[in-house]
């Protein structure tokens, strides 16, 4: 089936005229006619803006010289802006938003000859670790427990992404991360996920959730297609004072690259408190696989990890306050009528936010408040000074750290911890590289003993995801990761 093809093996067909780009899109967006309704993985299906373009990519491969996506579909997280297509950040108050402008990282793809099919669901303005949080309905993983059909979350915040893509509705899709919203969904989905660099991919055009934490970066089925994704995706934006004017590499050629020499650090502060005995078989078959790769293993230490969740969950709501003071019903978004100014404020914030973008704005509001700025929000930013310098001692000796994803499989909709806490602690093992602005990568490596994908952790240093997608590559091969999920294009409805 076409939709069972990679990015890669797409695009080589293509060139090929083994099919057409009409062909590879049709068969998509009948794959998502079939199971979104299901899955909820898209808020918005651009059918017939993709069936345009897929016809323009038609033209373009026979003229020959075409850019290495053309006629790919792809998904993207509804939080980066596309010119005339609604944009909603998965929340009320941005439910009708249509935006006169294309975001930098989307305006790439699409110059490099992409083709969208829709715009994926997310937890509202990226805030959660479930998908549970969309004011437009919940997605479901489409994986499924052994002998057990309860639906379950498919991570957050870019688990429409996440979805898509395990579910061959999308050959890839666009994700961000701030805590760890696509390595978390990507491990919870059995696909890649990489983060790059802060400043590797433009923030221009994409919904702010926390500024200084904020970054872009492709969600597929393989590491390949993510080098390929990547280096579309990124490069300099003059509109972005934080992006980086650093050369883009040829990433996809770092794949199969030997590893011999590589020093694998494996960080002591990682052994979490109550890991399961599973994860931990997991991970050391990881380390096991890169050994036999040719790689050094060499025990590290992060000491100030331990400190990483709780100086995010004052950093992020922090920015999160900040950013989202915009949507107040006077200058656009949703709005409620009050009888005063502050009545108008009030009413429109309150319905048009949830429950979790509600409480992370008054948690970010009362540490930047006076009498609280120094206590928590200054703390925790010395503190993320040492969290960084952790990761630059470690890299003195290292050249990659190996950890788990996420500390559990994906859990039932109907299994989500009551205490907002517990649910944050989901991004244990995430948040640190996203505090430290580090390139991160996660693989697919095994099922547990339901049937569920579990993912390993690769973190590198700033600006070398060569080196991620090197390693990642070679633990890709060794582990074979063949297993599908129960629901995906042309396999159930």
């Amino acid at each position: 089936m076409l939709t069972d093809l990679t990015i890669a093996q797409a695009a080589e067909g293509l060139r090929k005229r083994d099919f057409t780009a009409a062909e590879l899109t049709n068969a998509h967006v009948k794959a998502i006619d079939a199971l979104n309704g299901r899955l909820n993985a898209y808020i918005t299906v651009t059918a017939d803006q993709a069936k345009e373009a897929a016809a323009q990519a038609d033209k373009t491969l026979s003229a020959g010289d075409a850019p290495t996506l053309t006629g790919i579909p792809l998904g993207i997280k509804d939080l980066f802006c596309t010119k005339g297509v609604r944009t909603t950040a998965a929340s009320r108050i941005l439910g009708d938003f249509t935006p006169t402008y294309e975001s930098t990282v989307t305006a790439n793809l699409l110059a490099n000859g992409a083709v969208f099919v829709g715009k994926t669901n997310l937890d509202e303005f990226a805030m959660g670790s479930t998908n549970l949080t969309s004011a437009f309905g919940v997605v479901e993983n489409p994986w499924r427990r052994n002998g057990d059909d309860t639906p379950l979350v498919p991570g957050g915040s870019s688990g429409g992404s996440a979805a898509a893509v395990a579910a061959h509705l999308a050959m890839g899709a666009t994700g961000t991360d701030t805590g760890g919203s696509i390595r978390q969904p990507a491990a919870y989905c059995g696909i890649v996920g990489l983060k790059p660099t802060y400043g590797r991919c433009s923030r221009w055009g994409t919904i702010a959730f926390a500024s200084s934490l904020d970054q872009a970066g492709p969600m597929t089925r393989t590491v390949e297609d993510a080098a390929i994704m990547l280096a579309a995706m990124a490069g300099h934006d003059a509109k972005d004072s934080t992006s980086a004017n650093i050369a883009v590499p040829d990433y996809r050629a770092a794949c199969g690259r030997s590893l011999k020499g590589l020093r694998i650090g494996v960080p002591a502060e990682y052994r979490a408190p109550g890991m399961s005995a599973e994860l931990q078989a997991v991970w050391d078959r990881g380390v096991a696989m890169l050994r036999e790769a040719g790689c050094e293993i060499v025990d590290v230490s992060l000491p100030h990890t331990k400190y990483g969740l709780a100086t995010y969950y004052i950093i992020a709501p922090a920015e999160a306050s900040s950013n989202l003071a915009r949507y107040d019903g006077v200058r656009f978004g949703d709005r409620r009528e009050g009888a005063s100014l502050n009545e108008l404020y009030e009413r429109t914030r309150h319905d048009g936010f949830g429950e979790e973008v509600r409480r992370r704005v008054l948690v970010g509001t009362y540490v930047l408040s006076a009498g609280y700025y120094d206590a928590y929000y200054l703390r925790a930013q010395k503190i993320r000074t040492l969290i960084q310098r952790d990761f630059t001692q470690a890299f003195e000796s290292v050249d990659v750290l190996l950890t788990p994803t996420a500390p559990t499989a994906a859990f039932g909709h109907n299994e989500k911890p009551e205490d907002p806490v517990q649910m944050y602690l989901n991004d244990v093992f995430t948040v640190p590289a996203s505090m430290a602005g580090q390139p991160a990568l996660s693989v697919p490596v095994s099922l547990d003993s339901t049937g569920l994908p579990l993912g390993l952790q690769l973190i590198g240093r700033h600006f070398d995801e060569e080196t991620l997608i090197a390693v990642g590559s070679a633990l890709e091969k060794a582990a074979d990761f063949t297993a599908r999920p129960t629901f995906r294009a042309g396999a159930a409805a």
